[in-house]
């Protein structure tokens, strides 16, 4: 601009012709005052600064890209020390390595496998469950750290997450987004600390491509079909706790962890409430589940059974039922569907054979209202509406039943 003057700054002293080797010597680099970069060869400068302070920078190119190094400043590097440095650079990019990368690391930069421990460490707090901590950790451990968990996190590219994922992207689609979604916030908490400038992950969407939209429903039992499964478990030869909670699962629609992990403390057996709480439940806050009178009966059955136990439906050595035990209870009888799956035939039931709004029949499956601005203004969680609902279920089961099962007055 008109009237305004460039700073000065210092000339950059680069070598015409054929580059150099050894052009400094120790009396020019003690004595010379000049500011600018004055080239000893093989890429190997001498900055002079304004100020008069010196130091020592070597361009080089390292896998590809062109870098400035720092090798420290003079007098406490000296020339001699300073092209040791660059030469044992040069032989270290040459064979492929990144003498950038090793200056980081004795500077303390963390590998990814470090940063990734710590960020998971920040996290672990406000995760509701010990299972979640360790599944998320394993994930990474398994999947990238055998790629990238030795790279300093500021060297890790897009180039290397895809490599991560690909072989996965696809064919593991689940383990394959959480994975992504892992790694990038190593890179965010990265970024945060000044470790690096930008996050790889943001931009390998494309190359990586969509993943199949397909969904995997987890197998169910027509409703219809409920009824005779509950008979066919009552038959069995399964310990009778294991017998109790399953048919406790279906009537109160609840889901598996839930049940196999509830507590007595957690029954109110004279109003008939059963109160899941918060860091128990999937969404993470309290969930009252309506009795009805058959559930009341089976609590009554599996108090006789516990003799003192802490769990409603205790194991073998009186702690709780495995995690595996409902669905290999089900698998050995040839009942076609999971635990869980039994939510979804009491959704059904709820829809085609009542006239309970959907609503009730969401609140009693404890789904959290997508809708935000619903959200606000529901402040009820429709209790006693779902009482009715839930005991409207356990009238349909006992109807299936054969007459002979039916319980009076059902």
């Amino acid at each position: 601009m008109v009237g305004m003057s460039l700073p000065n700054r210092p000339p950059k002293r680069k070598p015409h012709g054929r580059h150099p080797q050894n052009a400094l010597s120790p009396a020019f680099v003690r004595n010379v005052s000049e500011a600018g970069r004055y080239c000893d060869g093989q890429g190997l400068y001498l900055d002079v600064r304004p100020t008069g302070s010196r130091g020592w920078i070597q361009r080089l190119t390292i896998r590809g890209r062109r870098t400035e190094l720092g090798l420290g400043g003079y007098p406490l590097v000296s020339l001699k020390e300073a092209r040791e440095k660059a030469f044992a650079n040069r032989k270290l990019a040459r064979d492929g390595g990144d003498p950038l990368a090793e200056k980081r690391r004795a500077e303390g930069m963390p590998t990814f496998a470090e940063a990734t421990r710590q960020v998971w460490e920040q996290l672990r707090p406000g995760w509701r469950s010990a299972k979640h901590a360790q599944i998320w950790l394993r994930t990474v451990e398994a999947h990238a750290f055998p790629r990238i968990g030795d790279m300093l996190v500021s060297e890790v590219t897009s180039g290397d997450v895809i490599g991560v994922l690909a072989p996965i992207w696809h064919e593991m689609v689940p383990t394959a987004r959480n994975l992504r979604q892992r790694i990038h916030k190593v890179m965010e908490w990265s970024v945060a600390m000044d470790l690096r400038s930008d996050n790889p992950c943001d931009r390998i969407g494309p190359v990586l491509g969509a993943q199949g939209k397909a969904v995997r429903h987890m197998r169910a039992l027509p409703h219809r079909e409920v009824a005779e499964a509950i008979r066919a478990v009552r038959a069995s030869n399964a310990m009778p706790g294991a017998k109790l909670a399953f048919e406790f699962l279906v009537l109160t629609a609840a889901r598996w962890g839930e049940v196999r992990g509830a507590v007595w403390a957690e029954i109110d057996g004279g109003e008939g409430v059963w109160t899941v709480p918060a860091p128990r439940t999937k969404a993470n806050r309290e969930h009252r589940v309506p009795l009805s009178r058959r559930a009341v009966d089976i609590l009554g059955e599996a108090r006789s059974l516990g003799s003192g136990n802490l769990w409603l439906f205790p194991g073998v050595r009186r702690g709780s039922l495995g995690i595996t035990a409902m669905s290999a209870l089900l698998k050995r009888l040839d009942i076609a569907a999971v635990p869980h799956g039994f939510r979804s035939s009491f959704r059904d039931w709820a829809a085609e054979e009542t006239d309970h709004p959907r609503e009730v029949a969401e609140a009693a499956l404890a789904h959290v209202v997508q809708n935000r601005v619903e959200a606000a203004y529901r402040r009820t969680d429709l209790f006693e509406r779902r009482r009715r609902l839930m005991e409207d279920w356990a009238g349909y089961l006992a109807r299936e039943r054969p007459d002979s099962e039916a319980e009076p007055g059902r």
